[in-house]
């Protein structure tokens, strides 16, 4: 019965490898080939100029002025949507599980509807208020922090209630109450930090999207990273591939480290759980 057991774990490990194997190659060639195609030279020959090129902001800012104010708009877009979105929505959630249950099923629904209607929809109902936005605020592409708050509502609502499913939110609430302390003290100082792997993992998924973000911003004529890169396409194929291929790696890394951040947070209260 043991040997058979033991069999059986085998050929699972091995189904579970060969799966993961045949993902992992599938995903790795078209990364692996845009990587040959930003060190191809002339002649052949194998060159890094592209990739020291992208590191060099100054130098990359003077060669692709349009590319460098794209990034530069990508990454005050990633940090604004970022602090919007947890503003908005971190204390909304909390407040409406501790005083406002009824409304959770309302407040989720209105948070999951941009999922529910495409991005080409969504823009032309954000054209007569971008109009506004761009009469009282000028045309910067950092005002499409609105627009990506409103995209990446249903993610991070997802995230963040994820995590306050995981505690008794109105047990600790109660507790620190009846010890005398305010709401505010409550959301911020008891609920807050035991939420904090799943603000971080909104905080990531929001990142991601900022980056990844293309439709809106060239509907609305604002330049971002993705808008950028588009242009970039039409004069510079090469160092146009090496930017999604940094985009894409980035991106990968970030939802890499949301994977760690949960497990690695619950080891860490298994151990210090007596």
């Amino acid at each position: 019965m043991a040997g058979l057991i033991r069999r059986r774990a085998r050929r699972q490990r091995a189904f579970r490898w060969a799966v993961v194997s045949v993902v992992g190659v599938f995903f790795a060639l078209p990364l692996l080939a845009m990587l040959e195609f930003t060190t191809r030279g002339a002649g052949g020959r194998r060159t890094a100029e592209t990739w020291r090129l992208l590191v060099d902001w100054g130098r990359l800012g003077e060669t692709y002025p349009d590319l460098g104010a794209g990034i530069a708009a990508s990454f005050g877009l990633v940090l604004l949507t970022v602090l919007l979105m947890l503003a908005l929505l971190v204390p909304t959630v909390i407040w409406v599980r501790l005083r406002l249950p009824r409304l959770r099923r309302v407040v989720e629904f209105v948070c999951l509807l941009p999922l529910t209607i495409p991005a080409i929809v969504l823009v032309v109902g954000l054209a007569p208020v971008y109009a506004w936005v761009t009469y009282f605020l000028g045309g910067s592409p950092l005002t499409l922090t609105f627009a990506y708050t409103v995209l990446v509502l249903p993610y991070a609502y997802r995230s963040i209630d994820a995590g306050l499913s995981a505690i008794d939110v109105r047990t600790l609430a109660e507790a620190a109450r009846s010890l005398g302390a305010g709401w505010g003290t409550v959301m911020w100082r008891v609920v807050l930090p035991n939420i904090r792997s799943a603000v971080l993992s909104a905080a990531f998924l929001t990142v991601a999207l900022v980056l990844g973000e293309f439709t809106i911003a060239s509907l609305l004529s604002r330049t971002n990273l993705q808008v950028a890169v588009n242009l970039l396409g039409k004069s510079s194929a090469t160092m146009s591939v090496a930017v999604s291929l940094a985009a894409l790696v980035l991106a990968f890394v970030l939802l890499l480290l949301l994977s760690l951040v949960g497990p690695g947070r619950r080891r860490r209260v298994m151990k210090e759980t007596p």
